[in-house]
């Protein structure tokens, strides 16, 4: 039996008479995420794209009716008819606009896989076509992505670099986890999780008798460990209580003088802010506790607490989808530098243990083979989750990252992998913008709704119906992802679709360089040895690995401990921001001149709540963003077929409301219809709601119409978090909510549309 990889972990697939049957997780993962149970049944469900279909009225005349996106039927093609369509609106739109009206989406998790990476295959593509518009940082942790390189080092170096789980039951003394450690979000890796971690990882540190303390609104974002805290913080206050405990820090005489003189610079102006001296109001626990709700003695505890033991201070990538998000990231690593344990084993900072489970594995930080995109010739780029500005305002200024830029004017885009009804904010302005572009291309594997307001839909294979290699940086195993099944219906795999155009173009040669699939897999993983054995990685030919079906990557020679070089020699190790050290005060953000995010953390205040609830639209626990929220799994979880919400008990009493009732979520943006669930595992005046719940309005396409199935994002604010990373604000929402007291719309999220 041969191995698949996916995001959410690595299966045994087993297939009968030809037919997916089941997915048996793989028996060394002692975790299994149970997300793969969902599909075998979805694979071939009436929601999988059969065939490439074109909207009907586009067919007829290309470029027309965009206004009919979503409303009207579809038309099966042959492939043949469906591919020169693609060709000549690309040719067109190139001849009449030129490639920077172009804008290739694909963002989403699109496959396991390293070769069959939508996002990767795409942009090839159109990099050797002239070019396209991109989209920049993340809408998971744009905030982050855009301030750490400034202030300590790039994202993705700090990830890798990570303090080991091992290292942490061995040294740590006390976990100060903001946003909690979900189990949830755990399970999956970028490029494919092959043995989940946090849950024997935080076994072994409860054994060791490491004390943790989850800040954060909900009781189940930290869960298992011994002796666990749970401070029921406001949300959008960590900022405020960060600073609260600096200032203990700081006017108790606790904080680490020369680890701040020796490795950060620019902490003199930020003393002046904490302590009121610059604004008259010093950020003591008395201040904190009228923005966070935690009591000013529980405040002087934990600083004290953290101040005389091994401390780690954690900080979820939730906490900086917010207005002002880049704050609490930033403070995060100020109160580590404060206590002055950065770099000593089972202490620091980290920032985002918990939210994907290759962090804090502690092993090289290999990602395995890499399908090579090519070079941009156009240089126009967007913040991600600027995607709605960009098609309403083309032409307009934004600020990003200390640039002013302006948004392209775009004609046609290009998604393949990703499903923007999921990722981004206030859906019903997403849907005004929707109708601006002429054409909109999409590869999809089911009838989502990025499908179903596409214009030209190409069905694509699941990672089940394809060869590949399932690799994720510090994960256990590169895995030969063996196919499994035939693939259903017409669908073709990404690479397959690109070259078909690419050929009907005039770049067929260069697009395939003379490969097919597997002569790719081949060429990557060859290419990918020499890269292996810098980090000491002695990968076996090709062929071995593909008969083998696993290689497991090593651990590093010595622990992994962030920063730990930077703290032994920072003259020899610098970091790489501008000043080679940790910025507290940072000059170059300064010059930016941002009011929203000036030269050092600050508190700022939130927007004016105009309801009464705070809504939280965090990771789901049944799927992967919206992934397989057709699959079995993911529809267990539904109340009366609705995702499920949680809210307080005294917030469901006060408004009549019970366990399993339907009720309305609400602002002036537009409302959802959620299952209820009535907990005291979540603080009073918040509500919480997975995301991904697959969009389904009540009147498709219209505006304000109410969404049957519970996607937050039809209520969530697009806002950036801030002028300087323009990052996604999701979880900065108010909202009310009633019993829905009519009858129940049938929720028709995972019905194809009408073909004619």
């Amino acid at each position: 039996m041969s191995f698949t990889s996916l995001h959410w972990g690595a299966y045994r697939p087993q297939v009968v008479d030809g037919k997916l049957d089941a997915m048996v997780p793989v028996e060394w993962d002692s975790d299994p995420s149970p997300i793969g149970a969902s599909i075998p049944g979805a694979i071939t469900s009436p929601t999988r794209i059969m065939r490439p279909a074109v909207r009907r009225s586009y067919l007829a005349e290309p470029g027309s009716h965009p206004e009919r996106r979503g409303q009207e039927p579809f038309v099966e093609v042959s492939w043949e008819v469906a591919l020169d369509l693609v060709a000549r609106e690309l040719k067109r739109v190139k001849t009449e606009h030129g490639n920077q009206a172009i804008f290739g989406g694909s963002y989403g998790w699109g496959s396991a896989g390293r070769f069959h990476h939508a996002q990767s295959q795409l942009h090839r593509f159109l990099n050797l076509f002239g070019g396209y518009v991109f989209s920049m940082d993340s809408y998971s942790l744009g905030a982050g992505r855009v301030l750490m390189p400034h202030i300590v080092g790039n994202m993705d170096w700090l990830l890798a670099a990570h303090t080991s789980w091992q290292n942490l039951a061995q040294h740590c003394e006390l976990f100060v986890a903001f946003g909690g450690l979900p189990a949830k979000n755990a399970q999956t890796s970028p490029g494919g999780a092959s043995e989940h971690l946090l849950s024997r990882a935080l076994e072994n540190m409860s054994e060791a008798g490491v004390q943790f303390v989850n800040v954060s609104p909900l009781r189940e974002d930290l869960v298992g460990p011994t002796n666990n805290q749970w401070l029921s913080v406001r949300p959008g206050s960590d900022t405020a209580l960060m600073m609260a405990l600096a200032y203990v820090l700081v006017s108790e005489g606790l904080h680490n003088e020369d680890f701040i003189r020796r490795y950060t610079v620019g902490y003199e102006r930020f003393r002046q802010y904490l302590l009121g001296h610059v604004d008259g109001q010093p950020k003591d626990p008395l201040w904190a506790q009228t923005l966070t709700d935690i009591p000013a003695p529980q405040i002087i505890d934990l600083a004290r607490r953290m101040a005389r033991q091994r401390t780690m201070i954690n900080i979820a990538y939730s906490l900086q989808r917010a207005v002002h998000g880049e704050q609490p990231f930033w403070m995060t690593v100020t109160l580590a530098a404060l206590l002055g344990q950065i770099g000593l084993p089972g202490g620091g900072f980290g920032l985002g243990y918990g939210c994907m489970n290759n962090t804090g594995s502690g092993r090289k930080a290999f990602s395995g083979p890499r399908f090579s995109q090519g070079v941009n010739p156009v240089k126009d780029f967007i913040p991600v989750a600027r995607v709605t500005d960009m098609l309403l305002n083309p032409g307009a200024p934004f600020d990003y990252n200390g640039k002013r830029m302006h948004y392209p004017d775009i004609r046609l885009v290009y998604w393949a992998g990703g499903n923007i009804f999921h990722h981004h904010q206030d859906l019903n302005r997403l849907l005004e913008a929707w109708k601006r572009p002429q054409t909109l291309i999409v590869h999809e594997q089911f009838w989502t709704a990025q499908a179903k307001y596409s214009d030209i839909v190409l069905p694509a294979t699941t990672a089940l119906e394809r060869n590949d290699i399932g690799s994720s940086a510090s994960d256990r195993f590169m895995i030969a992802m063996q196919q499994a099944i035939k693939p259903v219906g017409e669908s073709r795999d990404d690479y397959w679709i690109l070259a078909q155009v690419a050929e009907r173009l005039g770049f067929g040669e260069s697009f395939t360089e003379g490969r097919d699939a597997e002569a790719w897999l081949r060429f990557t993983y060859d290419e990918s040895r020499g890269r292996a054995q810098e980090q000491g990685i002695e990968l076996p030919d090709y062929d071995t690995f593909w008969r083998d079906g696993l290689f497991e990557i090593t651990y590093p020679d010595t622990d992994t401990v962030l920063l730990k070089a930077f703290r032994e020699d920072p003259e020899a190790n610098p970091l790489p921001t501008p000043s080679g050290r940790i910025e507290i005060f940072c000059e170059r953000i300064a010059s930016f001149g941002y009011a929203d995010c000036p030269g050092h953390p600050v508190w700022l205040d939130k927007p004016v709540a105009q309801y009464p609830l705070q809504l939280l639209s965090n990771q789901p626990k049944t799927r992967l963003h919206s992934q397989y929220d057709h699959g079995a799994y993911s529809r267990s979880s539904k109340i009366r077929q609705r995702e499920p919400l949680t809210l307080n008990t005294a917030d469901a009493h006060a408004r009549g409301i019970v366990d399993g009732d339907v009720v309305k979520v609400f602002n002036e943006r537009g409302a959802f219809l959620a299952g209820a669930i009535v907990s005291d595992g979540i603080r009073q005046g918040v509500v919480q709601i997975a995301t991904g719940a697959w969009f389904d309005p009540l009147v498709n396409g219209e505006r304000n119409s109410l969404d049957k199935h519970g996607n937050p994002n039809m209520i969530t604010a697009d806002v950036g978090s801030s002028s300087l990373s323009q990052g996604c604000s999701a979880q900065t929402a108010s909202v009310d909510i009633v019993k829905w007291d009519q009858a129940l719309p049938p929720v028709t999220a995972f019905e194809p549309p009408s073909m004619t």
